[in-house]
């Protein structure tokens, strides 16, 4: 079954009276659930304006854009910000954590938006905070971390709540190759072992290679799409 579906997804932005800026066109594709799909393109090629869609963070300009055989664009903005908290998690190139909040309190957050009765909130935090492997620095605030280990909380605070989809935009962009290779394995894991549905943005062909599936967006559109014959190898194993 299809977690997502895009139809001929267009999203222009408008500058002043006259200026239009076509970012996606006539973009038309679909992910199966468990999927792991890598996104790669040049900047500009509308990478990140379509992780933002997919994340109904923004809406497109036209077209149209299942979740789970729901049609967005019926959605009203509080039905929109119920269904991210709940079914999706991201994670970004810049982690995005709270400095003054330790690695508990941040990746506890996405719960306090959520149904879930607080006294599950520090059990449910501990569990994913374990199975990235920072138990040991779970009251240290993000001034302690590396940064490998924040994007790591990042994860941990992307599927704390079990959502079904996670968005991850250029997640090593800002990190070593090792540890970008640890925050990979974390994502192979997830998809594998969890079954989680990944899209991942990215430039790097290796880290797209972690993916099943790779799109080649180029001005908007999609240029290509190619099936990975061997995805990359993982090394480093979440509990």
């Amino acid at each position: 079954m299809n977690l997502i579906e895009v139809y001929n997804l267009k999203k222009e932005f408008v500058y002043g009276k006259e200026l239009r800026v076509c970012a996606l066109n006539s973009v038309s594709f679909s992910v199966k659930e468990g999927e792991f799909l890598s996104i790669m393109g040049p900047s500009g090629s509308g990478k990140s304006t379509l992780l933002q869609i997919l994340g109904l963070l923004d809406k497109p300009t036209s077209g149209k854009y299942l979740f789970n055989g729901v049609d967005t664009s019926k959605l009203s903005d509080v039905e929109l910000a119920r269904l991210r908290n709940k079914k999706i998690g991201f994670v970004f190139q810049n982690f995005y954590l709270l400095p003054k909040m330790t690695l508990l309190e941040n990746v506890k957050l996405p719960l306090l938006y959520s149904d879930i009765p607080r006294r599950m909130h520090n059990e449910m935090a501990r569990r994913v905070i374990d199975q990235v492997g920072l138990t040991h620095r779970i009251y240290h605030t993000q001034d302690r971390l590396s940064g490998g280990e924040r994007q790591r909380v990042a994860i941990a605070r992307a599927f704390v709540t079990n959502p079904d989809l996670i968005l991850a935009d250029e997640p090593t962009g800002n990190l070593d190759s090792k540890s970008g290779k640890q925050v990979m394995d974390i994502l192979y894991d997830l998809n594998t072992k969890q079954g989680k549905t990944i899209v991942l943005i990215t430039h790097e062909s290796y880290t797209a290679n972690y993916g099943e599936r790779i799109l080649f967006l180029k001005d908007g559109r999609i240029e290509k799409e190619e099936a990975v014959k061997q995805r990359s190898k993982k090394e480093y194993f979440i509990k």
